[in-house]
């Protein structure tokens, strides 16, 4: 469980604040008492989360270039953070086939100018770095990836977190070194999660976003492949593992150093098919979809996390099943159309969250 106690008064340093992933994370902070400073560049969409819920009320938000080393070490350093979640990044496979120099001066680069800033910045303690699940090198296996299992990446975007993997696996033993722990005082880990969905996302060229525009709009949903296999779970998933694991760096320091995936159960892995149909059965209203032919690009077909590690040191495990997560996007979306604050209807769906992990750990 996430510890509201551990949080409270803690000085959290957060990149890539302003995006879906982020704008969730901001508020989940601010509402456990951290003292949160957000840096980024400014929200991606003309309608997104950070503005819709209001997320810059409680929190030091920035706005820079996570590859302008200058101004990224100066505001770091201002902030004496004791933890750093690093999320800054360029999170589309689509839009890396069009950006490849951007992918991978943003994912790459900015990863290596945030630990040369935490370097430099004593107050330091605990840095969960943030990658994602295609950092694999995908054999298109039926079984899930291990944290051992080697980096890669077929198109940019995947394999520029691989690279980030590469870059914090080089830090961990050149700066960071467990071994040296108590001379450094740095704990490092790169956190992998799936495909993460959730309300208030509008990001272009991703599957909800996609689904949820066609829908309110009252158009069909046009669906790429399909077929494809991934593990799709409520963005809070992932984001309770990153918040246990900065705990345990922090007060167990180098013993949880290295890499961690967070992905959701077996029977949650699932084709894009199966996603689409049951969106659009709860949205009803004569929703339906078809299948868009001509891709264009390679996209993985099957990919799937093996989260063992984190269920037996963490003690983390899903909570929220796709269903239940699917029923929550589309509450949320109908919410924001009727026009409520979506920052009360956004922390009242992480109470929920934490009413569930409760209910499930037995606390």
């Amino acid at each position: 469980m996430v510890r509201p106690n551990f949080w409270s008064g803690k000085r959290v340093f957060l990149t890539g604040h302003t995006g879906f992933k982020g704008s969730w994370l901001s508020l989940w902070l601010s509402e456990l008492g951290a003292e949160v400073t957000g840096y980024a560049r400014r929200p991606p969409t003309d309608v997104n989360l950070f503005e819709s819920a209001d997320v810059a009320q409680g929190m030091t938000s920035v706005i820079g270039e996570i590859c302008d080393a200058g101004f990224l070490a100066a505001t770091l350093a201002e902030a004496r953070p004791d933890i750093v979640i690093h999320m800054a990044a360029q999170p589309l496979v689509r839009y890396s086939y069009d950006n490849p120099v951007e992918t991978y001066s943003t994912n790459v680069m900015g990863l290596v100018a945030l630990l040369e800033a935490v370097r430099q910045t004593d107050s330091v303690r605990a840095v969960v770095n943030v990658t994602s699940d295609k950092c694999y090198e995908n054999r298109e296996w039926l079984w899930g990836y291990r944290e051992t299992d080697p980096m890669g990446g077929f198109d940019p975007y995947s394999s520029s977190k691989g690279c980030a993997e590469l870059v914090a696996a080089a830090y961990t033993r050149s700066f960071f070194n467990p071994e040296r722990y108590a001379e450094h005082g740095v704990a490092l880990a790169s956190a992998r999660a799936g495909n993460v969905i959730g309300g208030g996302d509008w990001a272009c060229d991703r599957l909800i976003p996609d689904i949820m525009r066609a829908l309110a709009a009252h158009e069909p949903v046009k669906v790429r492949n399909p077929q494809a296999i991934r593990p799709w779970q409520h963005v809070l998933e992932p984001l309770r593992g990153y918040l246990m694991l900065a705990e345990r760096l922090y007060e167990n320091g180098a013993a949880f150093a290295g890499g961690w995936n967070f992905g959701p159960s077996d029977m949650d892995v699932k084709p894009v098919q199966w996603i689409v149909e049951n969106l659009t059965r709860q949205w009803g209203e004569g929703a339906a979809w078809t299948c868009e032919q001509g891709q264009g690009v390679h996209e993985a077909t099957h990919l799937k996390l093996d989260c063992s590690k984190a269920q037996a040191l963490l003690g983390w495990t899903p909570v929220w099943g796709l269903e239940a997560a699917l029923d929550r996007i589309v509450c949320w979306h109908r919410a924001h159309a009727r026009g409520e604050t979506m920052q009360a209807y956004t922390l009242a769906q992480i109470r929920q969250y934490q009413s569930a992990v409760r209910e499930k750990s037995g606390c």
